[in-house]
């Protein structure tokens, strides 16, 4: 089953459509960003074509996964490294089959265990839980516990935290065992992108790993 490169860290989740898309991706990147996935729900199919374009050769020359958010036919177009399914999406096995065995693709499992493990059964490279705490991308989300990742420990994936984390409230998910912490706003609305990465990144630090 394909997996996500070794390594955890922070996984960055975009906030377009904005003028100064590369830029701040560019800047979360350089900040330590080990995942970044391109969420754009708008109806501009050319904008969100180029703009994926880019966003996949700037990944490229980082050497980190470039995730489309739902679009199959977008990630396939652009060369991304895989596409993130929420509960309406097809099922991973169903997306594998087109997108060819080594996409990632990410499931979201919101606050169900039983979910998760049927995604990674249908080989799913990572799940994803949330929300954590409130989110200001998705104020309405209902909010689950750290104990999910916790419970979720002998899934066999990658398991990535979801829903208003910031460097201050995000340690600990990560001690309860999150491969990765999923921001947006934390991110691509502070005031200097790169810092707030490097933040995010600092909770993985060799120090903090070694204490788990």
């Amino acid at each position: 089953m394909p997996t996500l490169p070794p390594g955890r860290g922070l996984y960055t989740i975009t906030d377009g459509p904005r003028a100064d898309l590369l830029d701040v991706v560019a800047q979360a990147l350089a900040g330590g960003a080990k995942l970044l996935q391109y969420r754009d729900l708008g109806n501009d199919t050319a904008r969100r074509r180029a703009e994926a374009t880019a966003l996949a050769q700037l990944c490229r020359a980082h050497h980190v996964p470039l995730i489309i958010d739902h679009d199959i036919t977008l990630a396939r177009a652009v060369g991304a490294d895989g596409v993130h399914l929420g509960q309406d999406d097809d099922d991973p096995a169903a997306v594998r089959a087109a997108l060819g065995e080594h996409a990632i693709i990410g499931v979201s499992c919101y606050g169900s265990l039983p979910r998760a493990q049927a995604a990674a059964r249908a080989g799913a490279s990572y799940v994803s839980f949330g929300a954590f705490f409130p989110s200001p991308t998705k104020p309405l989300a209902a909010l689950v516990t750290a104990d999910l990742l916790r419970q979720s420990a002998a899934l066999g994936v990658p398991r990535v935290a979801i829903g208003g984390i910031t460097p201050d409230n995000g340690a600990s998910l990560v001690e309860a065992g999150a491969d990765y912490l999923a921001a947006v706003s934390a991110v691509f609305a502070a005031p200097d992108v790169r810092a707030a990465a490097q933040r995010f990144a600092a909770l993985y630090s060799s120090d903090r790993e070694s204490a788990r």
